[in-house]
């Protein structure tokens, strides 16, 4: 009937007698008859053949309402209808394409297999038809649709949502890219599934979209995106983890100075990742490590030094540096503080609002167990003291110096085993970062001026002076110490004596080193009044050890030296004379006696004239700094006593 009056063109009979199927039937509380009018429907379509575009919003819309009903086999009969129907209308069918898509979504998860596979049938005929008619697509009122049924859990409606995001995308004339950030964050999560299909068809699909932007990256916006990849790469589940942060390597190579306002962002999410060391995350740690350095080599660039602090918040990215400063992992903590230093190096003026809040947190960090974290951290801190004094090196005013070390200082008091295990090193190494002979002045004036506690002084001195006699970092302030005639290390030899003073033997060792030998001689003999303990005995053994290390060759060889008419070379012997004197008689004793035995026996034959020695050529007034020892002493001594009368009170 309906192929004879097409062919009369009699169009008023075909839509009575569509309207008899859809008003009459389709509507009827008969499932039959429901099933009836859309078998008419159906051959409806199939007889007007071509010519249904004209149709197609009466054939459509009945068919449409019967893919809900609540019996199974009307909307098996509805999927086949409709089938039909858009075989023989294809283009015409597009301006229905949201209601259809939204109806097959529900299809795709019916619980009849029959209906199911009936969806599918339809769902890949409208693929090709939209595939063939991308000019006339309304892609600007499918993307809502699909923003809409992206975050469903079903995992045939994952499948489905899937499946026509890789469909349009691979189509040349729709451009999926340009709405990318409506449906990325849908993406990654249908990374969770667990069906390994659609964890698949979703990594295909995320990945053709990578491939498109290496390809064109215009389209994409990508202050919105990188923001998704972020938050899904904070996120435990490896697969989205791995594929958020290669996004986030793609988007620093791509994308280059323009991704710096999101470095803080960027910084949470691949920092922790450092710390990964099972094979399973070796990739993601790889990965991690190649944007960590590409966006180390984006700050670096000298020529966009203006535009790139333009760009970025120092701000947020030290907030998140300071978040991850006390992280477990070693590699972290360590990139943390590589990323400090270098934004000090590069930024020094706009990083100087944040050094005052970052000094206690790095301090905290020289307790770690690694000494690699330690190093850094003091890199950091030494670079942040350079930045805060730009003044002449030559006029020692360095108050940031004295802030720095003081706080150092109270950290060794409070901290007994940084004190024990980490200060040689921590010392050390400032020494080669910042100026050694400042470090050393500005001890000693702390020490002399601002610490009551006289153990706690008397332990520190022993460990700076230590270094100073040993350390190849302060080989050129040894040097400068052994020349006291000149004016300004005359001036460091009593800076440093006044602290020396809270210990006996380091005074020892500092004026041997000064080559002040006529001092030591009288020195020694005021060891009569100090309180010989096993431990100054440990420490004169030590004396006699570096005595005769290579450090103190020079000293060794005065011994046999006649410049300034031989009076410092006979100092020097009734120096250690004494010294001998002091020691019992052990090894470090038989040592030292053995060398005294190879000093020529013509010394102290001769007047000596305290004019020719160095020590008096300095023109430093020891009288004074003697009185300055015997006071010091003194004052150790009578807390000593204070100590042992507390002790017997209240045992400890």
């Amino acid at each position: 009937m309906v192929t004879e009056f097409n062919h009369k063109n009699n169009s008023g009979q075909i839509r009575k007698l569509i309207e008899v199927l859809s008003n009459d039937y389709a509507t009827s509380r008969d499932a039959n008859r429901r099933k009836g009018a859309l078998i008419g429907l159906a051959a409806t379509g199939v007889g007007l053949g071509k010519d249904s575009d004209k149709y197609v919003n009466e054939l459509v819309t009945p068919i449409l309402n019967c893919l809900s009903d609540p019996d199974l086999r009307v909307r098996y009969f509805a999927c086949e209808s409709l089938y039909n129907v858009v075989k023989v209308a294809r283009s015409a069918i597009i301006p229905f394409f949201p209601e259809l898509f939204g109806a097959l979504s529900r299809l795709v998860t019916d619980s009849d297999q029959m209906v199911k596979d009936g969806s599918e049938l339809l769902d890949r005929l409208l693929k090709d038809i939209v595939t063939e008619s991308s000019q006339t697509f309304n892609l600007e009122a499918f993307i809502p649709l699909l923003r809409e049924h992206i975050y469903v859990k079903d995992a045939f409606g994952r499948q489905y949502v899937i499946s026509w995001i890789s469909i349009l995308n691979a189509v040349p004339d729709i451009n999926m890219v340009n709405y990318l950030t409506e449906i990325l964050d849908g993406l990654f999560v249908m990374l969770e599934d667990n069906t390994p299909e659609i964890q698949r068809m979703c990594e295909t699909t995320i990945s053709q979209f990578l491939k498109s932007i290496r390809n064109d990256s215009s389209s994409v916006r990508m202050e919105d995106t990188i923001n998704t990849l972020i938050t899904h790469a904070q996120l435990p589940n490896e697969l989205i983890k791995s594929i958020a942060i290669t996004w986030i390597r793609e988007f620093v190579q791509i994308f280059g100075p323009n991704v710096l306002p999101f470095a803080g962002g960027i910084f949470t999410a691949i920092l922790p990742c450092l710390e990964y060391n099972v094979e399973s995350k070796r990739s993601i740690k790889e990965c991690a490590v190649s944007v960590n350095s590409s966006m180390m080599r984006l700050v670096s660039t000298k020529e966009l030094k203006t535009q790139t602090i333009a760009k970025i918040d120092l701000r947020s990215i030290m907030d998140v540096l300071s978040q991850y400063l006390t992280h477990n992992s070693m590699h972290t903590k360590i990139a943390v503080l590589k990323w400090m230093h270098h934004l000090f190096t590069n930024f020094p003026n706009e990083m100087s609002m944040h050094a005052s809040n970052l000094n206690n947190n790095l301090l905290s960090t020289l307790a770690d167990n690694s000494d690699e974290v330690v190093l850094q951290s003091l890199s950091v801190l030494a670079e942040i003291v350079n930045s805060q004094d730009t003044r002449d090196l030559n006029d020692f005013n360095k108050t940031h110096y004295r802030k720095f070390l003081l706080s150092l200082l109270n950290l060794f008091s409070e901290e007994k085993l940084i004190l024990e295990n980490r200060a040689s090193l921590i010392i050390r190494n400032l020494c080669v970062l910042l100026n050694a002979e400042y470090i050393y002045r500005t001890f000693a004036e702390i020490i002399a001026e601002e610490v009551p506690n006289l153990k706690f002084a008397s332990t520190v001195v022993r460990l700076l002076n230590i270094i100073l006699l040993t350390s190849t970092e302060l080989f050129e302030l040894r040097t400068s110490l052994r020349n006291i005639s000149n004016v300004k290390s005359a001036d460091l030899f009593q800076c440093l004596y006044k602290s020396w003073a809270h210990c006996p033997v380091s005074t020892l060792s500092l004026c041997l080193l000064a080559q002040s030998y006529q001092h030591v001689a009288q020195l020694v003999v005021l060891f009569g009044d100090v309180e010989v303990t096993l431990e100054l005995l440990n420490e004169l053994d030590k004396l006699v050890q570096l005595i005769e290390s290579p450090i103190f060759a020079p000293l060794r060889l005065t011994l046999v030296s006649k410049a300034n008419n031989g009076a410092d070379a006979q100092y020097l012997a009734h120096a250690l004379f004494g010294i001998l004197m002091l020691l019992p008689q052990t090894e470090a004793f038989d040592t030292l006696r053995n060398r005294l035995q190879c000093v020529p026996n013509y010394w102290g034959q001769d007047r000596i004239d305290e004019r020719n020695s160095l020590e008096y050529k300095s023109g430093i007034d020891f009288d004074a700094l003697e009185q300055h020892f015997i006071k010091l002493q003194k004052a150790h001594r009578e807390q000593r006593i204070v100590h042992r009368k507390r002790s017997v009170i209240t045992p400890e």
